[in-house]
């Protein structure tokens, strides 16, 4: 490629859904419900654990990091993409795509973490009950909470100092509603090869060795269930962790069939498709999912409204 084709970007232009130019309006009102619904939603689940002494549990101590870890995951991306919508304004810096691109990543790995560390709070629940209070007391939680947000911030520092010293090829229009590392990798000319690579060791070592922890702590968890004699104790046992596996099911299958392909398989749609599942959807039913299969978040919340109403009476 010649030599003056190849830039280094000081701005990108985020083009979002081009492909439908009559519907940016019913477009930003759509998104901008999702993300009201998110910061309800999660922001009712952070309120009621801390007020309702029943829920100052593990479960819900990690619950309460889920639901900031929704908020935040969706305040990187969706308010840029109100912009879009609504003033036209596709128009980022370099610096802010890069930053959008580092949070953007480490707040889904930190969702990794976070999820395989409550899918053990759960197998201990189940399969050690009399020692669950010893084995997930305060200290612990809190430190392997701390642990993952340090980790997860951590770790996805090297892909954006990477893509940051890439050089750009003509064309800074990512077709992407937000700057999303396959997007930039696509706008680069810079062989990509050490990203792909790096994302594929990271998958190996961090992200399946979580799915494979996740995935057996629930074959231990089952199969205790299966060996509970009374019925009421078996659904009581499966409502607790019935929620945190739809989670893990979704948000898994999302984002793998968005990041684990190779760069050249990749379409466009498909990555908008895929990241506005993980991206907006599931961070918008995670509450939902939590609540409604859940009787002390159910129970919790009947409590907080009765007292919001006596105390206007």
């Amino acid at each position: 490629m010649e030599e003056e084709n190849v830039t280094t970007a000081t701005e990108f232009i985020i083009l979002g859904f081009p492909e439908f130019p009559d519907l940016q309006i019913p477009f930003f009102l759509l998104f901008l419900l999702i993300y009201l619904i998110i910061l309800l939603g999660n922001l009712t689940i952070i309120t009621l654990t801390c007020l309702d002494s029943r829920l100052h549990t593990p479960m819900y101590f990690f619950l309460c990091n889920l639901s900031f870890l929704d908020i935040s995951y969706t305040s990187i991306t969706i308010p840029k993409l109100l912009d879009i919508f609504l003033r036209k304004r596709r128009h980022i810096s370099a610096t802010g795509c890069f930053t959008q691109a580092y949070f953007f990543m480490s707040t889904a790995c930190i969702e990794f973490l976070l999820l395989t560390v409550m899918a053990y709070d759960r197998y201990v629940a189940v399969c050690h009950p009399l020692r669950y209070a010893l084995i997930m007391n305060l200290r612990i939680c809190v430190q392997m909470a701390a642990g993952i947000w340090i980790f997860g911030l951590a770790e996805t520092v090297t892909h954006t100092v990477l893509i940051s010293h890439f050089s750009y090829c003509g064309s800074i229009e990512i077709n992407h509603f937000f700057c999303d590392l396959p997007a930039l990798l696509k706008l680069s000319c810079t062989s990509t090869s050490t990203v792909d690579h790096m994302t594929y060791i990271i998958g190996a070592f961090l992200d399946l060795p979580c799915i494979i922890l996740t995935f057996v702590s629930y074959i231990y968890i089952i199969s205790t269930i299966l060996r509970i004699r009374s019925a009421e104790g078996r659904r009581k046992a499966f409502s607790t962790c019935s929620s945190h596996l739809t989670v893990v099911i979704l948000f898994y299958g999302s984002l793998f069939s968005s990041y684990m392909r190779p760069t050249s398989t990749q379409s466009f749609n498909q990555n908008k498709l895929f990241a506005v599942l993980y991206n907006a959807l599931i961070p918008m039913f995670n509450p939902m999912i939590y609540s409604l299969r859940n009787q002390e978040v159910k129970k919790a919340l009947r409590k907080f409204i009765s007292r919001k109403l006596l105390s206007r009476n």
